[in-house]
């Protein structure tokens, strides 16, 4: 099988993927009334994802270190699929947070595996769309995924839309088990190789950035249909968690061809991250005018997917510490999304108008900025950037004990 078909195996994992994480914040509202909880509480659920994506799989990523890339794979979407399975069974509350935290340590494991697969599968001057095809999976599930979900919920219950997401992981799964090619120095890197590539701290910095982009972009989509309700009135979310997918496909596709032309992830990531911040601060100002909160949605779909393609392209940099480095850069993502959902659903708990949510995350993508600028300053040398020399950390070859 071609490079290319290959990583669109892995792009539909990312499309199952997408679809079960973007589709909850539209879930939330009869989750809640099915399981006799708050919206707030509901989203939780979300939280739990989200924390053990971020927490736990590092460590279960650390002892599936030595297995092949495809056994690894495999074992994220066999995780993936029988936990939303189980969410789909949920009889109590509990059982939901349980389950939900399962999905995150599948979509944990399957992520950072299949972003190293994917650049060991293309030639180097590739790398930047392979990336974005991965990427734009996950973000096409936001597009066709979520309100084909959140369509099917309401015809049928919001179970009903977990059956399809569970659907969606089990063609994935089938997929990457029978097709894709073996690949060496793409599997899980051992946790002490996490560690050691976060002392470097150029890494630290993107992952710390990245962090602060995913707790604004993540945790207010968490929230995104109270949110438009108090702001423009609007009563389904589905229309607009469509338009905000669309600008996530066109942003994940055409920031992986900026990269490999100019070069430059540094300065495209603070430019996308400065551009998030803008989106955010006007959705609050936009009831006004009918139809003008399409236009930061779109925005803010488009910046917030573009920005994890170059962040992971700086990381891969042709170090042994590569992998590892996208390893943490992904933990980032998703503690930083467990964090904004959390404190979002605490604030709307005490009582904060969800309006002024934008406001809050549009500071925190602010503050994203003025960290990697004035890192940036005080740093030395050249910046991170994916070079040619980097095949040696990811490469396509004959794989032992590849499953």
């Amino acid at each position: 099988m071609g490079g290319t078909r290959a990583v669109g195996l892995l792009a539909l994992g990312s499309f199952a993927m997408g679809t079960d994480a973007y589709a909850m914040a539209g879930l939330l509202p009869d989750m809640g009334a099915d399981l006799d909880v708050s919206v707030s509480l509901a989203g939780q659920s979300v939280t739990a994802f989200t924390l053990c994506y971020a927490l736990a799989a590092p460590l279960l990523s650390a002892v599936l270190a030595r297995w092949g890339t495809r056994t690894v794979l495999v074992t994220a979407l066999v995780v993936f699929v029988l936990a939303n399975a189980g969410t789909a069974l949920a009889g109590s509350y509990a059982a939901l947070l349980g389950t939900r935290a399962l999905a995150g340590a599948g979509a944990g494991l399957f992520t950072p595996a299949a972003a190293t697969a994917a650049v060991a599968l293309v030639p180097p001057e590739r790398r930047g769309r392979a990336l974005g095809l991965v990427l734009g999976g996950m973000s096409a599930g936001t597009v066709l995924g979520v309100p084909l979900g959140l369509l099917v919920a309401e015809g049928s219950g919001w179970r009903a839309a977990l059956w399809l997401v569970t659907g969606l992981g089990l063609a994935a799964l089938l997929g990457v088990a029978t097709a894709l090619p073996p690949v060496r120095g793409a599997a899980a890197p051992s946790l002490r190789a996490r560690i050691g590539a976060l002392a470097r701290p150029r890494v630290a910095v993107v992952v710390a950035v990245t962090f602060t982009q995913t707790v604004a972009s993540l945790g207010l989509y968490t929230y995104l249909q109270p949110v438009l309700h108090r702001v423009a009135g609007i009563g389904s979310a589905v229309p607009y968690l469509w338009v905000w997918g669309i600008g996530g496909v066109c942003g994940s596709f055409l920031a992986g061809t900026l990269v490999d032309r100019t070069g430059r992830p540094a300065r495209l990531a603070v430019v996308l991250l400065g551009t998030l911040g803008g989106a955010l601060a006007l959705l609050p100002w936009t009831g006004a005018v009918p139809g003008l909160v399409l236009l930061p949605l779109l925005v803010w779909g488009a910046v917030g997917w573009a920005f994890v393609v170059p962040q992971q392209h700086r990381l891969l940099d042709g170090e042994a510490s590569g992998a590892a480095a996208v390893g943490l850069n992904s933990s980032a993502t998703y503690l930083g999304g467990a964090v904004g959902s959390a404190l979002g659903g605490l604030a709307l708990a005490h009582g904060l108008d969800a309006g002024r949510l934008p406001l809050l995350a549009a500071a925190v993508a602010l503050t994203g900025v003025l960290l990697h600028l004035a890192v940036a300053r005080r740093l030395t040398g050249p910046p991170l950037r994916n070079n040619a020399q980097g095949a040696g950390a990811v490469t396509a070859a004959p794989e032992r004990n590849a499953s």
